[in-house]
This record gives structure tokens, C-alpha cells and sequence, in this order.
């Protein structure tokens, strides 16, 4: 890959973002309602203004900047139903929080038969099939990721369900899901070309099936550029891409087989495809900042929160169509409803602000764990991100000490200890990990899982027997 490739300046992008400036701040006075255009009625917790919306280039309909990923859905106990096999998706939550969100113009809802323990796009069809068909997009995805799912018949029949799980007789937008992921181009191969699956795509959309096709991209990047080179053929409608102020520019240094986020973008913004955006706070992790990346956010916006800045990143990225959040809990939806309704485009100042914050969060060896859970269920009952996110979380605190010398030993020790047992039961902890390795291959951040593991369990031995 050519150095040239890999990154527009900040000059270019803030000529980018400035070209966008008017047709966002225009969108953002307008509001955004239905596709017939009406506005919708706002409640007090939003502002009056109206949520941001972008055009979509092919139809000219408004996709509201912000949208709502189905992946966290809240469960009975009050945490995600990806937590766990006793999660049950709390139905009534799902609905409220749809509700909520259409009333205040979000109107992109991203699914996958894959997300929830493959109940999502049934609470999500059970949820929007309340509404009027026209006041809302689907996107869900064929996430034949599996063997088996991989033949011609297996594929469609997954595809086929999910219009009855949605309740819909069209799907608004469909993604070729986690392309690059696994195997590679050999992978890809097999999922959607030798089966001749993406010809039936192709033709679906053709018969209006499927308004708008596209795919969503982890890991091996020839095959991002590979369908990038056969746009003129397959016209791809948008693309979904990991992109936040850290993956910008430090991608690949986190992980030397991810690919920085600018380079995506700029790939895209090429051939005027727009992008979808997934994990702007990568996992959570730009959520979870260390106290002194908390501190600089805090004193530069102090009524905002540490996430907003990452979404008012992402959104202010003229040729993003929509930013995808998680939201299992109302309080998210109303924080990115105040970050986008409308949004305020970040300023150059505040662009570079964000990339010195970046630098200075790469000074943190965390594991670059987006909690996921791909790499889920482990076949010996290991809680992986649980494990590998404990980790981050201390070491973001200020809780991982190299040796018993520390100043701060004693209270590191016994918060990482004390907090490893309350997270993660003992019969899942990382000392039960036998390399069996299954589990790295569905990893879209490449983690080398079993050596974390390894490593988090050589550490917590040393501090059980106080031998560091």
C-alpha cells in the first residue's frame, strides 16, 4: 500500500468537512422526519432544533445522523442481552427506546441475524412494525460467517428469514456482512462469490427487494480495495467502516493487520460512496478514557460528555451518511441525541485537538477489544472481552503496577483482584484458556486472544503470589 494512500492532512480534511459545512447545517435547520419531510415533535429532553439528516445520494431521502444500532439491546436484568446465554431481550425496553428515538427523528435501525444470540432482528421487526413502514430504514446484514451458512441455499434462506424476523416485505439497506474478516479474500470467496450469492444480491436489488446493497468492512484490506476496484460493476450503494479519532490515524499502529480509518474514508469519499459508520467509540473504549484524557475533554466541553466527542468526529465527516451507536439504556440515546440534534460540526482547532488526544491515549498499551463478542461462545466457557476489557479498564485507571516498589501497589493490586473476581466468575477467567485458539479467526480487531490471555493470567498469578 503507497504512503500517499493511507492519509489525507488535516488540510484536506478540513477541506472536505468544509465542503460538507452547508449541506449539514442546512440539513440540521431543517430537521429530519419521515421521508415524506415532516417534522417531527420534539420532546423536552432534545433540542428544539431538530435532528441532523443527510441525504442519501441515490434517492435523495433524509438518513438521520444519528442510527441505532440493534447489537446491545437491553436484556430483563438491565444489562445487554449480548452479555450472556440468560440475557433475555427486554421487549418492552426495545420498544420504548425505538419509540423514543423515531419521535425525535432517528430513523436508520442496523441489525444482523447474528447480533443478540440471533434475536435481534425479531425485537427490532416486533419493535418498528409498530410505526408506519415509511418512517424508517432497515438495515440488516447476511451474516453467513459460518461453514455451514456458506452454500447457496443455506445463504438464502437466512436472507429470506430475515424479512420475516423485520416483518417487512423490502429491506432498505443490506450489507455483505464483516468482509475481511476470517480467511480473508479466500473467506470472502466462498461467502459470497463461488455460491454466485452476490449475483442474487445483485438481482434482488434489481427486483427492489433490496433498496440499497452494500458491505461491511473488517480486516484483510485486499478485500476492501478488491471491491472497491469492481465499484463501476457492482455500484455499491454505501459501505459501513470502523471509524473513530483514534482508528484515524492509529489503526494499524494498535494493530499492524487493521487499516487507519482516514484511508478507508478517503477510498470511499473517491467514488462518492457514502460510508456508514460503526464503532465510534470503539467498543466503549472512547467512552472509558483514562482519567487524564477525561480531565483534557472535560475542561475543553465540560457539559458534554467524554462520548460526544467522539460522535461529533465521525458526524462532522461530510460524506458519512449515518453513525451507528449501541444504545442499551435510555441515557444513551438521549446523550447522542444532544451530540446530533443538530450537530455541531467539530472546528479545525477542535480537529486538531482530537488528534493530540489521540496521540496521547496511544501512550496506553491497551488491547484493542471493541466488545464485540465475534470471538463468543469460547467452547471452554471463558469469558473473553469480559476478561480483556477488566484489563483495559485498570490499566486506564492507573490499577497495573510492574512491581511490588509501586507507591500505589497495595491499592492497585486488590482493586485489579477484587474487580477481575466481581467481573468475570472464576470458572471463565483466563487461567482456563487452553489455546485451542478458536476464537482469533472471528476477532475483526486480529487480537492475538489466547497470548492476552496468557498474559493476563501470568499477571494475575504474580499478583496472587506476590511475586512481581
Amino acid at each position: 500500500m503507497q504512503k500517499k494512500k493511507d492519509n489525507i492532512n488535516r488540510r484536506e480534511f478540513l477541506k472536505r468537512l468544509g465542503a460538507g459545512a452547508a449541506a449539514v447545517s442546512a440539513a440540521a435547520l431543517a430537521g429530519c422526519g419521515g421521508r415524506n419531510g415532516a417534522k417531527l415533535p420534539a420532546l423536552p429532553e432534545v433540542p428544539a432544533e431538530g435532528m441532523t439528516c443527510r441525504p442519501d445520494p441515490r434517492t435523495g431521502e433524509p438518513v438521520s445522523l444519528l442510527g441505532f444500532g440493534m447489537m446491545r439491546l437491553p436484556s430483563v436484568s438491565g444489562r445487554s442481552a449480548r452479555e450472556g446465554a440468560d440475557e433475555e431481550i427486554d421487549q418492552e425496553m426495545v420498544n420504548r427506546l425505538v419509540d423514543y428515538a423515531i419521535a425525535h427523528g432517528v430513523n436508520y435501525f442496523d441489525t444482523s441475524p447474528a447480533y443478540c444470540k440471533g434475536l435481534s432482528e425479531r425485537a427490532t421487526g416486533i419493535a418498528l412494525s409498530r410505526h408506519p413502514r415509511s418512517s424508517y430504514y432497515i438495515a440488516t446484514k447476511l451474516s453467513n460467517f459460518a461453514p455451514q451458512t456458506w452454500s447457496r441455499e443455506a445463504s438464502i434462506a437466512m436472507y429470506r428469514n430475515s424479512f420475516r424476523e423485520l416483518q417487512v416485505d423490502y429491506i432498505d439497506y443490506l450489507l455483505l456482512h464483516g468482509v475481511g474478516m476470517g480467511g480473508g479474500m479466500e473467506e470472502f470467496e466462498a461467502r459470497y462469490m463461488n455460491n454466485g450469492i452476490l449475483d442474487f444480491l445483485l438481482d434482488e436489488r434489481r427486483a427492489g427487494r433490496i433498496r440499497h446493497l452494500g458491505f461491511s468492512y473488517h480486516g484483510d484490506i485486499r478485500v476492501f480495495d478488491y471491491l472497491l476496484s469492481r465499484h463501476d460493476e457492482y455500484q455499491w450503494d454505501f459501505v459501513q467502516i470502523q471509524l473513530n479519532y483514534l482508528d484515524w490515524k492509529y489503526a494499524k499502529q494498535i494493530n499492524p493487520r487493521n487499516t487507519n480509518a482516514e484511508y478507508l474514508y478517503s477510498e470511499l469519499q473517491k467514488r462518492n460512496i457514502p460510508a456508514v459508520i460503526m464503532e465510534p467509540l470503539l467498543g466503549g473504549r472512547l467512552s472509558n478514557v483514562p482519567d487524564n484524557i477525561v480531565a483534557r475533554l472535560k475542561q475543553r466541553e465540560p457539559e458534554r460528555s467524554v462520548a460526544s466527542w467522539s460522535f461529533r468526529f465521525a458526524g462532522s465527516l461530510p460524506g458519512v451518511l449515518t453513525v451507528l451507536s449501541g444504545m442499551t439504556r435510555m441515557e444513551h440515546l438521549q446523550d447522542n441525541l444532544q451530540t446530533y440534534a443538530p450537530l455541531k460540526p467539530l472546528t479545525e482547532d477542535e480537529f486538531r485537538f482530537l488528534q493530540e488526544t489521540a496521540t496521547l491515549m496511544m501512550q496506553f498499551d491497551t488491547i484493542p477489544c471493541n466488545d464485540c463478542k465475534y470471538c463468543m461462545p469460547c467452547p471452554y466457557g471463558l469469558d473473553i472481552p469480559s476478561i480483556l476489557l477488566h484489563y483495559n479498564k485498570c490499566l486506564n485507571e492507573g490499577n497495573l503496577v510492574e512491581n511490588a516498589q509501586d507507591e500505589h501497589y497495595r491499592q492497585a493490586r486488590r482493586a485489579f483482584l477484587v474487580g477481575y473476581d466481581r467481573s468475570v466468575p472464576r470458572l471463565r477467567q483466563a487461567n482456563h484458556c487452553i489455546g485451542c485458539n478458536q476464537c482469533s479467526p472471528h476477532c475483526p480487531q486480529r487480537i492475538d486472544i489466547p497470548a492476552e490471555l496468557r498474559r493476563i493470567d501470568a499477571y494475575v498469578e504474580r499478583l496472587k503470589q506476590e511475586t512481581l
